[in-house]
C-alpha cells in the first residue's frame, strides 16, 4: 500500500525529534531509513504503527489517516518489528507467533486450521520451526528477533515496519531476514544502521539528519561522497557486488579526521 507522510512533526516532551516530514512511498517499495543516532529514524517509524502520535501532520496508508481509523484495522494492515523485546516471555514461540493472527479474529473466535497454517508458514520462513515449543524466556536475542519477525509475518500485513530488524542477528540471519522481507512483494519501511545492507536491499533510501529529510532516492543517489561525509562523517565507495550486481557500500574513516 502507498504510505504518505504529510507534514509530520513528532517528538517527546514537546521537543520535536522529526519536523516537517513530507514523503511518499509507493506500494511494494522496500524503503530504508538511515541516519546517525538521534536523527529521528525510530521516531518517524513510531508515528506509523501508532506508538507516537504526531504533533502535526498526517500519516496516510492509502487514503486512510492511520491515526483516525480503528486500532484493529491498523493491526490487520501494518506489521511491526520494533526495537523493544520486553514482555511476553511466558509464551512459547508458537503462541507468540500465533498472536499475529488475532487482529483478524472476532472477539469470540478461535484460531482455525487456516490460521494454524499461516503461523506454521511464518515460523518456517523465519527459521524458527525447531523453536516452536520453547518459552521465549529461553531464547537468545537473535532467536527472539526472528520469532518477532515471524509474528509480524503471521499478520499477513500490507505494510511491514521494521526498526533495526537485523539487531542481534548474526551475518547469516541478517541476510536471510532481509532476503525474506524483500521477497514479500509488500511495502516495507525499515530503519537500518547498516548502510551497506540498506544499499543492498532497499529500492529507495531516506537519509535523515537532525530530524529532517536530507536526501531521498536510490542507493546511488543517496550514498554520495557528500552525503556520506555530511550526514555520517565517513568516506565511502559504492560498488556493484561482483556476484549479484547489487550495490555494496565500502566505508572508511574520513581522511580529514585522521
Amino acid at each position: 500500500m502507498k504510505l504518505t507522510f504529510a507534514g509530520i512533526t513528532a517528538g517527546y516532551a514537546g521537543i520535536p525529534a522529526v519536523a516537517d516530514i513530507d514523503l511518499s512511498i509507493s506500494p511494494g517499495e522496500f524503503v530504508a531509513v538511515v541516519g546517525p543516532n538521534g536523527s529521528g529514524k525510530s521516531t518517524l517509524l513510531r508515528t506509523v504503527y501508532r506508538a507516537l502520535r504526531p504533533s502535526a501532520g498526517h500519516v496516510l496508508l492509502g487514503e486512510d489517516d492511520l491515526w483516525r481509523v480503528r486500532h484493529r484495522q491498523v493491526a490487520r494492515t501494518v506489521g511491526v518489528l520494533d526495537q523493544e523485546q520486553s514482555g511476553g516471555y511466558d509464551f512459547t514461540v508458537g503462541e507468540a507467533v500465533a498472536l499475529g493472527r488475532y487482529p483478524h479474529l472476532g472477539p469470540f473466535d478461535r484460531l482455525t486450521r487456516d490460521d494454524d497454517t499461516v503461523v506454521t508458514g511464518a515460523l518456517r520462513r523465519c527459521g524458527c520451526t525447531h523453536l516452536t515449543d520453547r518459552p521465549l524466556s529461553t531464547l537468545s536475542g537473535g532467536e527472539r528477533q526472528r520469532v518477532l519477525l515471524a509474528r509480524a509475518l503471521a499478520q499477513q500485513p500490507r505494510l511491514l515496519v521494521l526498526d533495526e530488524p537485523t539487531n542481534h542477528l548474526d551475518p547469516e540471519h541478517q541476510i536471510t531476514a532481509l532476503e525474506l522481507v524483500s521477497s514479500l512483494g509488500i511495502t516495507v519501511l525499515a530503519a537500518l544502521h547498516s548502510l551497506d545492507l540498506a544499499a543492498q536491499y532497499a529500492s529507495t533510501v531516506i537519509a535523515l539528519w537532525g530530524g529532517k529529510v536530507h536526501s531521498v532516492g536510490t542507493p546511488e543517489e543517496v550514498f554520495t561522497a557528500r552525503t556520506l561525509r555530511e550526514v555520517f562523517r565517513v568516506d565511502g565507495t559504492l560498488l556493484p557486488d561482483p556476484v549479484t550486481g547489487t550495490p555494496r557500500l565500502l566505508l572508511r574513516a574520513t581522511l580529514a579526521r585522521k
